[in-house]
């Protein structure tokens, strides 16, 4: 594990407007806040984790068709661990890669904030923790974490989702912070959502069929189409940040581009809420989700 590189993040100050404007459309964009070494760092950073990662150790591949999930123990092991996810086109057809393990990999989760430390101290920076408080949490706690890298050409399509379907809480509390590591165009895969889409409510649940369970379902709680003209891109450049409501509807378009698009996130849950047994994500047993610093 690396040494605390101590990574300089300068202070986040949303207004009231805003604040407001989050809470009314269910998302806010805040361009270039992130300053460019940090987000080259947490790229190095990434790329020594994938120097060390043995391909053939496991083959697991993320997919936005939830069904492929159900019985993935790799998928459900990976809660409290640094697990690599392949992309979908990433093999030929006798199953060997067709590019660079570098240019092969989805996405690496969920517990980059707690499993490293480069990662763990960004992301459980005071000003993250800060950022959350303003937006109506009271205590804020990382549950998640990914560092997605939308590789070029092959880089996969990530269906209309909504992040509180995976993250359940009572009441609704999950917020996502989406980091731009590198540009987010409409070329490479920005993400799109439906302003105003989390007020509709929580359409499915997924979630285990027992507590303990490695067997998973998606529960409908309510019928809803998201209808592709009520889409707004959001592209951004590098160090952005885009605040999720867990409600608002959001997807991302596959990569044919040549160039990646690199996004670190952190969802994050109040822990004043009730977090049930039955998400597919628990925190290690006897303990908590991670608080954010305080300063």
């Amino acid at each position: 594990m690396s040494e605390n590189i101590g990574l300089s993040l300068p202070a986040v100050d949303i207004t009231q407007s805003q604040i407001e404007q989050y809470h009314n459309d269910g998302y806010l964009v805040l361009e270039s806040i992130i300053p460019e070494a940090v987000c080259d760092a947490l790229k190095a950073r990434m790329l020594e984790l994938m120097a060390s990662f043995e391909p053939d150790s496991v083959r697991s591949i993320f997919t936005t068709n939830e069904q492929s999930r159900y019985t993935d123990s790799y998928f459900m092991e990976s809660a409290n661990k640094v697990s690599f996810f392949f992309e979908e086109e990433a093999f030929d057809e006798v199953g060997s890669l067709k590019q660079p393990l570098e240019l092969s990999i989805n996405k690496v989760g969920h517990s980059l904030h707690f499993q490293d430390d480069v990662f763990k101290d960004f992301s459980l920076s005071c000003v993250w923790g800060q950022l959350l408080r303003q937006l109506g949490m009271v205590e804020p706690r990382a549950a998640q974490s990914m560092y997605i890298f939308k590789q070029p050409g092959i880089g996969g399509e990530v269906n209309c989702h909504q992040d509180s379907t995976f993250l359940y809480t009572t009441p609704m509390s999950v917020i996502g912070l989406w980091f731009a590591i590198e540009d987010a165009t409409l070329e490479n895969g920005c993400l799109w959502g439906v302003p105003k889409g989390h007020r509709q409510g929580l359409l499915k649940r997924f979630e285990r069929n027992a507590p303990d369970s490695v067997e998973t379902k998606m529960v409908t709680l309510k019928e809803h189409a998201w209808r592709q003209d009520e889409l707004v891109a959001m592209p951004v450049p590098k160090g952005s940040l885009v605040v999720l409501n867990g409600e608002f509807p959001h997807l991302s378009y596959a990569n044919r581009s040549e160039l990646s698009r690199h996004a670190y996130s952190i969802h994050a849950v109040d822990n004043t809420c009730d977090y049930p047994e039955l998400n597919w994500l628990q925190a290690v047993k006897g303990q908590s989700f991670i608080p954010f610093q305080t300063k």
